[in-house]
């Protein structure tokens, strides 16, 4: 399979996580507990890196937000859970990270919106604070635009200079350019303040798929900063599983982005680790990255009226993921395998050759056996009321042959 070339940027290190140059592209992820509600925010960092994701970023936005920081990271630390924490900053940045200097220290990197960290003549003053605290932790900084608190100065003029053109373009073409130069300008004052090169990821979210593809293709041509991906605001269920993976595919294949996060909205009493599950799911699918054994599942059709292939399905899904922690330590490669479960004879036998292991389940009509391929050969055939349990068997037996435990 050939796979696009990726752009190449300056590597930085977040944590112990490269990002940029020729590291993998990484997960990312946020929490949406109260910063200062230490114990909610422990459990549900660990629930994000226990699912996948590579940084996780919490907002700090008061006094009691930055004070607590410090005591997330040794709680996590004596959980064994070592995810970089990422701090986002809006507005009072500036005097938490100098009130609060242990949270600084504790973070990994700082997230700062540069058209949020202050007004007027402040911004300037306030942007060169939060920088020289980074400078002085040695740590990384994303300097992360949103097309929801760009700049209004900076759009003001922009559109005043528009307004003058002979050939005036497109409004919304002011603000994706913007979007932009707000990123860019934020980026080369920061290595004026002393922040390295090597110590900066850009960031430029907006809303509309069409308008992320042509603000980070504009971005991507135009410096070699790592580039972090999402889709803002992108909304819930299906509709922002599907925004996101348009805006990103698109971007991805063109070799643009090393960090990517699917910002979606739970659903109420939701889970938040499906917004890693779609991103490690995504980067999967287009072959960029593997995480965990993935599943191939027919739609059903006429010939499929049971469910049985279905659920069977679902189960074996449910099951890699739980099992998955456990085997990512012990087996290598682990995450490579593929798993088939078809629900009759059409394509059934032929999916499950192509996958590691695969399950053809019989359609109707058919006899009431279910032959299982290992590694494209046909091994054995199930039959009977155990079939889901007789298969989930054959999965991990063939897990522990094909990918040996890993020496202590």
């Amino acid at each position: 399979m050939s796979l696009p070339t990726r752009r190449l940027s300056v590597a930085s290190i977040i944590g112990h996580v490269r990002v940029g140059g020729d590291a993998p592209i990484v997960v990312q992820s946020m929490t949406n507990t109260d910063t200062a509600d230490i114990d909610g925010t422990v459990a549900q960092v660990l629930a994000l890196a226990r699912a996948g994701s590579e940084l996780v970023r919490i907002t700090v936005n008061e006094k009691e937000a930055a004070a607590a920081v410090p005591h997330i990271r040794e709680a996590l630390d004596r959980a064994g859970c070592t995810v970089p924490l990422i701090g986002d900053f809006h507005f009072n940045g500036h005097r938490l990270l100098k009130d609060e200097p242990a949270c600084a220290e504790a973070l990994a990197k700082l997230r700062i919106n540069p058209g949020n960290v202050g007004r007027g003549s402040k911004r300037d003053t306030q942007f060169a604070e939060m920088i020289e605290v980074a400078c002085r932790y040695k740590k990384p900084v994303r300097i992360g635009v949103n097309w929801g608190s760009l700049d209004q100065d900076l759009v003001t003029r922009m559109m005043d200079e528009n307004a003058l053109r002979p050939d005036p373009v497109d409004v919304m073409d002011v603000v994706r350019e913007a979007t932009v130069v707000s990123a860019l300008t934020s980026a080369k004052r920061a290595e004026e303040l002393g922040l390295g090169r090597d110590q900066i990821v850009l960031s430029a979210k907006v809303s509309g798929v069409q308008d992320l593809i042509s603000i980070y293709r504009s971005l991507a041509a135009r410096c070699d900063y790592p580039l972090h991906l999402g889709l803002t605001e992108a909304g819930m269920g299906s509709k922002g599983i599907v925004a996101s993976s348009a805006a990103m595919a698109v971007l991805l294949q063109e070799g643009i982005g090393d960090t990517i996060r699917i910002s979606l909205t739970p659903e109420p009493g939701g889970d938040r680790t499906r917004e890693v599950i779609v991103a490690q799911e995504l980067l999967q699918t287009m072959g960029l990255r593997a995480f965990t054994p993935m599943v191939t599942s027919c739609p059903g059709c006429g010939r499929t009226t049971s469910t049985y292939f279905q659920e069977l399905a679902e189960r074996i899904q449910r099951h890699i993921r739980e099992r998955m922690p456990t085997w990512r330590g012990t087996h290598d490669g682990v995450e490579n395998m593929t798993v088939a479960v078809m629900g009759c004879v059409v394509n059934g036998p032929g999916e499950s050759k192509h996958a590691s292991i695969g399950i053809s389940l019989p359609g109707t009509g058919e006899r009431p056996v279910a032959p299982v391929y290992e590694d494209g050969e046909k091994t054995v055939t199930l039959k009977g009321d155990h079939i889901a349990e007789e298969f989930q068997e054959l999965v991990e037996a063939y897990i522990l042959r094909r990918y040996p435990r890993r020496a202590e």
